[in-house]
C-alpha cells in the first residue's frame, strides 16, 4: 500500500456501498482520508456501507441518497468539508442497458451532471471518474493491446454513458477554467475487474450476479447447476473470449495514487486519463479451469453459442500509468484473483448479512 499523501483528505464516495467502491473507500481509510460514502442502495449493499463504517472508526459516514439529488449532495458536501470526489455510482450492466437506455442516460449521465453541479457550487476541485474499456467499443484487431489514445467509440448505451461524462467533463474544466476556478479530474477506464479485499472484510456480491468468476465459484458451491461458456470457435489460443482480468485492490490502489497526483495548479496534473488494468489475457475457458482448481470442485460447464456482441479479445495496454505515475497491478496471477474471491464467497455465501 502506498502512503504518500501530504495531508489527510476528505472524500466523497459515490457509490461507496458497492463492489468497488466500498473496496475503495478501505483503501483510502487505510491512507489515513475521511470517507462519506454517497449511495443510493439501488445496487449498493447496505452491508458493506456497515462494514466500512465500522472500519474507519469515526472516519467514515454513510449518507444515503441519490447522485441527482443535488440539494442533498451539495448539503453534504459543505456538512463535511469535502476536499474530493470518487464517481463510482452507476448502473453498470451492459445487456440491461440496451433495453434500458433512458435509464442509462439518465442515472449515469445526467446524475454526474447533477453532481458536479453540486460540485461547482460547493467549490470542490478535484474529481475522480470511474469509466469503463466499454467507451471503447470494439476496436480493430490491431489496436489490440489497447491504449488510451485508442478511438472510443461505444456500441451499447452502458459504454455511451460513460463517454458522454467524459465529454461533461472536460467541457466543465474549460467552463471553470475561463472563471479562474481551476478544476482537475482523472478518467480511468478499466477493464474486467475481480477478486476480493484479502483480509477477508469485503467481498463480491450482486442480484443478480453477471461476472464470470463469482458465477463459477457459485457453480462449485452448489448454488448454480453449472455455467455456460458462450462461444468456443473465437479466434483465440482455446476459442474463448480473451479479457484483461485487474484485481480490486490494485484497482483502488491506482485510482488512490492517481487522486494523489490530481492538482488543479499544475497544468499536466489537471486531466489524467489512464486504463487500469494488468496488460495480459485470460481466457473464459481459463477462468473456469482457475475455479475448479481453487475450489477442487468439479461442476458442469455447457457451451454455447457466441454472443456476437462479445469481441472475441479485449486487452489492455495500462503502460501510460506506469510511465506517468509508476503504478503497476501488484496482483498478476489468475489463481491468486480466483482464490481471493472463493475465499470471501466460502465465508459469506450469501453476501452481506442486513444487505
Amino acid at each position: 500500500m502506498r502512503l504518500r499523501y501530504s495531508s489527510p483528505m476528505r472524500i466523497l464516495v459515490t457509490g461507496g456501498a458497492g463492489y468497488i467502491g466500498s473496496h475503495a473507500c478501505k483503501r483510502l481509510l487505510g491512507a489515513g482520508h475521511t470517507v462519506v460514502i454517497l449511495d443510493n442502495l439501488d445496487r449498493g449493499n447496505r452491508g458493506a456501507a456497515a462494514a466500512v463504517v465500522a472500519m474507519g472508526a469515526g472516519k467514515a459516514t454513510f449518507v444515503e441518497g441519490d447522485i441527482a439529488d443535488r440539494p442533498l449532495v451539495e448539503a453534504t458536501l459543505r456538512e463535511h468539508d469535502i476536499d474530493a470526489v470518487m464517481h463510482f455510482a452507476a448502473l453498470a450492466y451492459v445487456r440491461e442497458s440496451v433495453h434500458e437506455p433512458l435509464r442509462y442516460h439518465r442515472n449515469n449521465t445526467a446524475g454526474t451532471i447533477a453532481l458536479l453541479e453540486a460540485c461547482d457550487a460547493a467549490g470542490v476541485d478535484r474529481f475522480v471518474f470511474s469509466s469503463t474499456c466499454a467507451t471503447y467499443g470494439e476496436p480493430d484487431p490491431s489496436l489490440i493491446p489497447i491504449a488510451e489514445t485508442c478511438d472510443q467509440r461505444p456500441i451499447n448505451p452502458y459504454g455511451w454513458s460513460k463517454l458522454h461524462v467524459e465529454r461533461v467533463l472536460a467541457d466543465f474544466q474549460e467552463h471553470r477554467r475561463l472563471r479562474g476556478k481551476p478544476f482537475a479530474y482523472a478518467a480511468l477506464r478499466y477493464f474486467n475487474v475481480a477478486g476480493s479485499d484479502r483480509e477477508g472484510v469485503l467481498g463480491e456480491h450482486h442480484e443478480p450476479e453477471t461476472h464470470i468468476i463469482p458465477i463459477a465459484i457459485q457453480a462449485a458451491l452448489g448454488r448454480r447447476p453449472g455455467m455456460t461458456v458462450f462461444g468456443t470457435d473465437l479466434p483465440t489460443p482455446d476459442g474463448s473470449c480473451v479479457r484483461d482480468y485487474i484485481h480490486v485492490e490494485d484497482l483502488v490502489d491506482a485510482h488512490a495514487v492517481v487522486l494523489e497526483a490530481l492538482n488543479p495548479m499544475v497544468a499536466e496534473r489537471t486531466r489524467l486519463i489512464y486504463n487500469l488494468a494488468i496488460g495480459r489475457g485470460y481466457s473464459v475457458l481459463e477462468i473456469v479451469e482457475a475455479v475448479q482448481r481453487v475450489t477442487g470442485a468439479d461442476f458442469p460447464v455447457e457451451h454455447a453459442p457466441r454472443n456476437p456482441a462479445d469481441p472475441p479479445t479485449l486487452l489492455a495496454d495500462p503502460s501510460k500509468i506506469r510511465r506517468d505515475l509508476g503504478w503497476n497491478a501488484a496482483i498478476t496471477d489468475l489463481e491468486e484473483i480466483v482464490r481471493t474471491a472463493w475465499q470471501w464467497m466460502q465465508a459469506h455465501p450469501n453476501g452481506y448479512p442486513n444487505q
